[in-house]
Parts: C-alpha cells; sequence; structure tokens
C-alpha cells in the first residue's frame, strides 16, 4: 500500500456528498433523523420479541437477528458519514477504511444468508405446516442462524484481504460516502484483474445463489396461496410474504447492480445513490414491513405500551 514516490498510505479522505456543497447540514439533519428511526425501530422488535411470549416463534427468532444485523450494519458506514458531513477534513486511516470494508461486506453478506432462511422458513410454514414445528426446532432454528452469522464473517474475509493488498498512489480521495469496493477498485494503481474477477465470482455466488433460494421459496408460497380456499387467509398470507418479497427486490435489485458488473458499470455519483438504498433506506424499511404491518407484532407491541402505562400510573 505504498504511492509511487515512497511514502506510505496512512489515510483517505472520504469525499461523501461533495458534490453537494451547500446542502452538508440539511443532509446531516436529515440522515441523522434516517439513523435514529432505523436505530429505534430495530430495538424495538427485539425489545417486544424478547417481552412477548407469543412471538417467541422461529420467524421472530430470524427477525430479532436481522433487526440486530441492521444496527450493525447502519451503524458500520452512518456515523462516520454524519461526522464527515460537518468535517473539514473528511479523513478516515486505512486500517479503519479496511475495517469498515470488512464490517460492511461481512454483515451484508449475513443478511443475504438470513433473507434466504427467512424465506425457507415462510415456505416452511404455508407450504408444509403440518411437519413445520418438527423441521423448524429450536435447535434448527439456532444452527440457521449461527450458520448465517458465520459464513458471512468467512464470506468478508476475501475482499478485505485482496484489497488490502493493493497499492493506492496519486490520490487518496475515495468519491465515496463509506470504504467500499467499486470506489477503492478505482482508486488503487495496481492491476486489479484478478481482484475484480475474484470479487465479481464472490459476489455472483452469494448474491445470485441466496436471490433463486429466496425466490423459489416465495414461488412455492405464492403458489400454495392460491390454493388456499378462504379469501381471508389468502390475503393475510399474501401480505406477509408480499411485504417480505418488496424488501428483497429492494436489496438484491440495488446490489446486484453494485457488485455483479463490471468496475466501469456505474459512475461515482450513481454508486452513491444506489449504495443510500441498501445502506440507508433498507435498515429503515424492514422495521416498518416485517412489523408494523404484522398484525401480531402490533397487538404485542399495545399491549407492552399499556403495561408499561399502567405502572406508570
Amino acid at each position: 500500500t505504498e504511492m509511487i514516490n515512497g511514502t506510505l498510505v496512512v489515510e483517505f479522505r472520504l469525499l461523501g456528498f461533495h458534490s453537494l456543497p451547500g446542502w452538508q447540514t440539511l443532509l446531516f439533519l436529515v440522515l441523522l433523523l434516517i439513523y435514529i428511526l432505523s436505530l429505534m425501530g430495530n430495538v424495538a422488535i427485539i425489545s417486544v420479541v424478547w417481552q412477548e411470549p407469543r412471538l417467541h416463534s422461529p420467524m421472530y427468532s430470524f427477525l430479532q437477528n436481522l433487526s440486530f444485523l441492521e444496527i450493525c450494519y447502519t451503524s458500520t458506514i452512518m456515523p462516520k458519514m454524519l461526522a464527515n458531513l460537518l468535517a473539514e477534513r473528511k479523513a478516515i486511516s486505512f486500517a479503519g477504511c479496511m475495517v469498515q470494508l470488512y464490517c460492511f461486506v461481512f454483515l451484508g453478506a449475513t443478511e443475504c444468508f438470513l433473507l434466504a432462511v427467512m424465506a425457507y422458513d415462510r415456505y416452511l410454514a404455508v407450504c408444509d405446516p403440518l411437519h413445520y414445528t418438527a423441521v423448524m426446532s429450536d435447535t434448527s432454528c439456532v444452527r440457521l442462524a449461527a450458520g448465517s452469522w458465520v459464513t458471512g464473517i468467512f464470506t468478508g474475509l476475501l475482499p478485505c484481504l485482496l484489497i488490502s493488498r493493493l497499492h493506492f498512489c496519486a490520490s487518496n480521495q475515495i468519491r465515496h460516502f463509506f470504504c467500499d469496493i467499486p470506489p477503492l477498485l478505482q482508486l488503487s494503481c495496481s492491476d486489479t484483474t484478478m481482484t475484480e474477477l475474484l470479487i465479481f465470482v464472490l459476489s455472483l455466488l452469494v448474491l445470485v445463489s441466496c436471490l433463486l433460494l429466496t425466490l423459489v421459496s416465495y414461488l412455492f408460497i405464492v403458489l400454495a396461496i392460491l390454493k388456499i380456499p378462504s379469501s381471508t387467509g389468502k390475503r393475510k398470507t399474501f401480505s406477509t410474504c408480499g411485504s417480505h418479497l418488496a424488501v428483497v427486490v429492494i436489496y438484491y435489485g440495488t446490489m446486484i447492480s453494485m457488485y455483479v458488473h463490471p468496475s466501469s458499470g456505474l459512475s461515482s455519483e450513481l454508486n452513491k445513490i444506489v449504495s443510500v438504498f441498501y445502506t440507508i433506506v433498507t435498515p429503515l424499511l424492514n422495521p416498518i414491513i416485517y412489523s408494523l404491518r404484522n398484525k401480531d407484532f402490533r397487538n404485542a407491541l399495545k399491549k407492552i405500551i399499556q403495561r408499561q402505562c399502567t405502572r406508570g400510573w
């Protein structure tokens, strides 16, 4: 990681939204509000599921995992981005950049695996309800969740290792609001052909395999829903699965457009816009789509609020 003139690159400058100089304070306030709402929403999910015995099921256990992941995921990027919006010197150390990159890739991959596991859980619940309890036991639930996290941890190692070994020269300015793969590859003065190929293959394996597993699960779910005689039951099941599918489409659509394409495919400004969706918008949408639209969750939330109010009086 040395420059041509021999000096060591010890830090990068995150240019972020430098093309909007007059909007930095407004952007800071809007993004801070989104970050706070995202944290509150995901903490609320973990807390409500933890306190309400009726929600102690595999679906809500996976949802707790997803909410915890979203808190970590958004906190990997947002605090530094918010600080840089108000700072004159928007710097991040080389080591800090690599840590941020690793956490981002590991958590992003873990989310892919968790979304696939959640789709599989819904498939079993809708398509094979008689065997659901036996197949999705507490042990199976823990193993699937732990497997998602462990696989994500190992998935993050390769891109981070490959990029940390590249040389960076001429400029240390990252045209992005966090240390992401495409802008770092563009910044490097090394031959990145093999690095790009390996990251492309890894992204393809993780994103496409998880997406296919998720979509196949939902395809079987839709076919099963169409066979439900009751229109009320059909509407309820389709509403739940439809909202889950909306999150999947937003998340995978933006991720695939970023990582499963040649590095020259998107401009730096378009990269930032696309990145906003999976780093900021999706963590905010998950609590709304997965929980607040769910009747059981809303009832549990009301019960807890009433209980707290009664204690307060």
